[in-house]
């Protein structure tokens, strides 16, 4: 299999979240639907109480602002 060369690689950025995988989902999704999330491609390490999230570098402040704004309920 051929290495993908870095310019066609995905940057991506990670954040710490204090809260459940769920909540997080829903957040994103009600905010940038489903277009954001694809954009975003988001992917969660680890469950539980804390969460890591690895999005996409380029949709990093659409997802952050999902998240303020879903705090703000």
């Amino acid at each position: 299999m051929k290495n993908v060369s870095p310019s066609l690689r995905v940057n991506r950025r990670y954040l710490l979240i204090d809260g459940h995988v769920e909540d997080v989902k829903k957040a994103i999704l009600d905010y940038i639907w489903i277009l954001g999330w694809a954009k975003a491609a988001p992917v969660f390490l680890g469950e539980g109480k804390h969460v890591i999230l690895s999005i996409n570098r380029k949709e990093i402040t659409n997802v952050r602002a999902a998240l303020v704004i879903s705090q703000d309920k």
